[in-house]
């Protein structure tokens, strides 16, 4: 009876984790459109332009986002393992296409035009390295030395950073080092190995920040934005001065000033500087225990996966998603030197929307998937070794019951019959 409560009370809590997942995410992007429409409107109108193109051009892409999740939602996700080489291979053409033909934006190299709309390769090239590496650990033992973790882990990964600092984009670098890192621990690699590695790889990027006078800009105007107010630190004081006026309670949705040509980027990458003014300390800290819930739910799922495949790619999607909310919040705080990384289901961006809720759904998937597992094999009491058998439903093992009983009452009766005879 117990291990069957325990069975009943696994499944429940992998029913809650993928409730919370969903709704959580949904609750961001829905309140993602109201802060885009919030942090573009008026700038739009100002400018002469729609006030409402920015927030038409977010809700198709979020649509289209939401489409991803609930087929991810409804594919077994073990079907990925199979086809993670051609994924990563199409994501690796795709990301040294997007240096040959993409026309540079801001100086950057990142967006393949497709007529009205963009893509951005790096955001796939991360869901294909999350679930390339999730299928390589779970065929293999973990990496114990660093020979094994460079062969091929550290090379594909390697490989794929360089091509996007070359683009420039050192958030989504940062992000797929911190995913596979959080592989690496549920993996099971040692720490030491793992302290060796971001010992490494924390001397590489310091060596890519000194090697771009933009970045080293940055890293300064951190270390000191008031410095520099006009200049390299002009958009974190602007950030500042936004979270300085919202006070606790904020100033009210849609009345913010920071975004009117003061922020730069303030639907992108500084969209929690127009959040922290517009609704205040209680509106930042909502946006933060959103993510930390999400967090929460994708690793409870991840623990909870029996799957080798499915645990590891669960971790990778969750640390993802994680790490890119975590980047950009430091950044915009001033805990961290900007990255130019967005903030997921709420900044302004297609292609981090799309395939963000894409992970989310097979995130679901292996939550539903696993959820059955649990309930197909449930522990025999019949048995002596416990072993586990098929679930049987109650009416019919009811049904069995009362077949053996009625079969054990019919042999006594005829021992008695002929012990009287």
């Amino acid at each position: 009876m117990s291990s069957g409560r325990a069975t009943r009370r696994s499944v429940g809590h992998g029913q809650l984790e993928a409730s919370m997942l969903v709704l959580v995410t949904l609750g961001l992007v829905a309140f993602g459109l109201v802060m885009v429409y919030s942090a573009t409107s008026a700038p739009a109108a100002l400018g002469g332009g729609d006030p409402s193109s920015y927030i038409k051009r977010q809700a198709i892409y979020a649509l289209l986002g939401v489409v991803c999740l609930i087929v991810a939602s409804r594919t077994d996700y073990r079907v990925l393992r199979r086809v993670s080489p051609a994924l990563l291979l199409v994501s690796l053409v795709l990301c040294v296409a997007v240096l040959l033909v993409a026309e540079p934006v801001n100086g950057a190299r990142r967006w393949i035009a497709l007529g009205p709309a963009t893509f951005q390769p790096s955001e796939l090239a991360k869901l294909a390295l999350a679930v390339w590496v999730a299928a390589y650990l779970s065929r293999r033992q973990a990496p114990r030395t660093m020979g094994q973790l460079v062969r091929p882990l550290g090379l594909v990964a390697g490989l794929f950073c360089a091509l996007i600092l070359v683009e420039p984009d050192l958030g989504t670098a940062v992000a797929i080092v911190a995913m596979l890192g959080a592989m690496l621990v549920v993996a099971g690699s040692p720490l030491r190995l793992l302290v060796l590695a971001a010992g490494l790889v924390v001397a590489l990027g310091a060596a890519a920040i000194w090697s771009a006078p933009y970045r080293q800009a940055r890293v300064l105007s951190f270390l000191d934005p008031w410095n520099d107010s006009q200049g390299a630190g002009f958009q974190i004081v602007q950030a500042m001065l936004g979270f300085a006026s919202g006070g606790i309670f904020g100033e009210g949705l849609g009345q913010g000033v920071q975004k009117n040509f003061y922020l730069p980027e303030a639907h992108t990458d500084m969209i929690l500087a127009v959040i922290g003014e517009e609704l205040g300390l209680v509106g930042t800290l909502t946006v933060i225990l959103a993510f930390a819930t999400l967090a929460y739910a994708a690793f409870r799922i991840s623990i909870r996966c029996r799957d080798r495949f499915g645990k590891q790619l669960a971790a990778g999607l969750g640390a993802l998603v994680s790490a890119q909310a975590a980047i950009n919040l430091a950044a915009v705080l001033g805990l961290a030197p900007l990255t130019g990384i967005p903030l997921p289901f709420i900044s302004y961006g297609g292609s981090n929307l799309v395939i963000s809720l894409t992970a989310v759904g097979i995130l679901l998937n292996i939550a539903v998937n696993d959820a059955r597992e649990v309930e197909r094999t449930v522990p025999d009491r019949v048995r002596r070794d416990r072993r586990p058998r098929a679930a049987v439903a109650r009416s019919r093992r009811g049904a069995d019951r009362a077949r053996s009983t009625r079969d054990v009452r019919r042999v006594a009766g005829s021992r008695r019959g002929a012990t009287g005879s």
